[in-house]
């Protein structure tokens, strides 16, 4: 090839004298040149099918995102929805228990008969705490504890001098857990 100066100082080759390999441009008939342009249009062939099965994989694994993605929502709506079902199915026992003191209560209007929808209704209250503690809830320790501001909510400050001062000595409303999660602080009153 031969070398051609240019403005930059640079050496740069000339197309016009640049070597060109020999066969060139002239038609293809020689066996080996043959041989080489179906090698290469084989692979060529071979490289389209696989980059179209893996555009097809690739569609395919999309979709299948899709459709999980669309299950996952419905599950998580239907959660949410009926996520509450199993309390609700144990507290439809409380409620025919309170049905059924209701209806005993109004036949019977005697002393004998308010004793005895006393002790339903606090059979009652026991069935309904039992159902609440079996799924979490537990009560806030209130009267006699520190006051902690994190679970109490003083409502007022009063003399106790049975009391230390910062006792629980009242608990107007319960607080209430539900696991570890705070649902609702207790009501109380603090010694001052």
């Amino acid at each position: 090839m031969k070398e051609v100066e240019n403005d930059n100082d640079t050496d740069v080759k000339s197309p016009e004298v640049m070597d060109v390999p020999s066969g060139a441009g002239e038609d293809v008939g020689e066996p080996g040149e043959v041989d080489e342009l179906s090698v290469l249009r084989s692979e060529l062939e071979t490289k389209t099918a696989e980059v179209e099965e893996n555009r097809n994989e690739m569609l395919r694994a999309r979709a299948e995102l899709d459709n999980v993605r669309r299950r996952l929502e419905k599950e998580k709506a239907d959660h949410i929805s009926y996520g509450n079902e199993r309390l609700i199915k144990e507290l439809l026992g409380v409620m025919d228990n309170f049905e059924r003191a209701l209806e005993h209560a109004g036949e019977d209007s005697s002393e004998n008969g308010v004793e005895a929808l006393r002790g339903g209704i606090e059979l009652i209250y026991g069935q309904m705490k039992t159902v609440l503690a079996n799924f979490g809830l537990k009560e806030v320790e209130a009267v006699g504890a520190k006051f902690d501001p994190t679970v109490h909510e003083a409502i007022s400050r009063d003399e106790c001098p049975d009391s230390k001062p910062d006792t629980v000595i009242k608990e107007f409303q319960k607080g209430y857990f539900l696991k570890d999660r705070l649902l609702r602080p207790s009501m109380v009153s603090v010694a001052k």
